[in-house]
């Protein structure tokens, strides 16, 4: 049985984004009245670009619109989804994103019990149960996850058989054929699970992705993030990555995910100098308490600032940067040690090299070994324990 919990540890995630991306941008289409449909889209906007107060007055007023409406319901919640996950460690909000969600349920249920054949019903139900799984998976609740996961995959699936020319439910489609072929790969232990689900298509689901970002109507920047981070996780494609990185940053500058993948695909071209400027922007961002940047926008701020003080020459600043990206870390870190924890524990080993400090650094490298290795962290550190790190 644990094995099997494990397996939909990874299978989850997958499931909710087909689930969730699906539903979250799709059911405007049907919205009717053209002013309704455009306070939908500009609060889906103002979601994207945390702006929670200005979403909740526009979700609000959607909902006064048109009271038996699933999206504003549906949207509602997401904003609470994106609070929850932009201050992730906090979990005393996860009952009220829950309670949004079984409204949504329940509203759906209604609807589908008038007509069976209702797109709008089953996308939002579906989301709605894919976001409550993708919560319980991410607080490691894995057979509620699995129950969701399995109770919406069905529905979401026969939406699409209903609607199959639809740009917008193509990205849930192109999620789920991308995923359902990439993962089983990366984390074998799936594959036992994948044989109750639909098989995937890696190619196939890149080239719905990209359909989707250029012609979907309400889906098109959630699946220019998808296409994003595909690019740059799975393909290693960094300068098409990049490209929609800048995109999505230049449209939402308040989103600190996109902030992020903008620095992180700028690392990745050797744009380090540009990538400097980002991550001190995030920075800034973080120490001010922004709406969004949290402490994961902070450690990983703080590392690569430190890498850039230390590849400038500057190692006191350096130093100083990494441990506070390590005093971060340990209060993140509740799992086991981060790769950003094990590289600035690293690196601040090589600059106490630099600074002839032997003995420190020495215990910079025995502590690294103690952690789990991350681009191999631990060759790099039984081979200056042996031999002094130089330039």
């Amino acid at each position: 049985m644990r094995s099997f919990v494990q397996c939909f540890s990874r299978l989850i995630p997958l499931l909710a984004l087909f689930l969730g991306s699906a539903v979250a941008t799709s059911d405007a289409q049907w919205i009717v009245d053209p002013r309704v449909d455009r306070m939908v889209q500009r609060g889906i906007d103002q979601i994207y670009n945390f702006e929670f107060s200005a979403a909740e007055s526009t979700f609000a007023e959607v909902i006064r619109a048109q009271p038996d409406h699933p999206a504003g319901h549906f949207f509602r919640a997401m904003i609470q989804w994106e609070r929850i996950i932009s201050n992730f460690d906090d979990e005393s909000d996860d009952e009220k994103l829950y309670e949004m969600l079984e409204v949504v349920v329940e509203m759906c249920e209604r609807r589908l019990e008038k007509e069976p054949n209702d797109v709008t019903a089953l996308f939002f139900k579906g989301g709605a149960v894919g976001f409550r799984g993708r919560l319980r998976a991410n607080r490691g609740k894995w057979v509620g996850a699995a129950n969701d996961g399995l109770v919406a995959l069905p529905l979401v699936r026969k939406a699409y058989e209903l609607e199959p020319t639809n740009y917008d439910v193509l990205l849930g489609i192109g999620i789920y054929n991308y995923y359902a072929s990439v993962i089983p790969d990366k984390y074998p232990i799936v594959k036992p699970v994948m044989v109750f689900f639909p098989g995937g298509d890696r190619v196939k689901g890149l080239e719905q992705l990209r359909q989707a970002s250029q012609n979907a109507k309400y889906a098109r920047v959630e699946a220019t993030y998808f296409l994003m981070q595909n690019y740059f996780m799975f393909e290693k494609d960094f300068p098409k990555a990049l490209e929609l990185a800048r995109s999505l940053n230049r449209t939402y500058p308040n989103n600190p995910i996109f902030h992020r993948y903008l620095g992180r695909c700028l690392i990745s071209t050797g744009a380090l100098g540009e990538a400097e400027m980002i991550f001190a922007d995030i920075y800034r961002r973080y120490s001010s308490k922004q709406t969004g940047y949290d402490r994961y926008d902070g450690r990983e701020a703080t590392y690569y600032l430190g890498r850039a003080e230390y590849q400038a020459g500057r190692l006191d600043a350096a130093l100083k940067k990494l441990y506070e990206c390590d005093d971060i870390c340990r209060g993140l870190d509740k799992e086991g040690p981060s790769g950003f924890m094990a590289l600035a524990n690293l690196m601040i080993g090589l600059i106490y090299d630099l600074q002839g400090r032997r003995t420190p650094a020495i215990g910079q490298y025995k502590k690294v070994l103690m952690m789990p290795e991350y681009e191999r962290s631990h060759e790099e550190a039984k081979r200056y324990l042996d031999k002094p790190f130089k330039r």
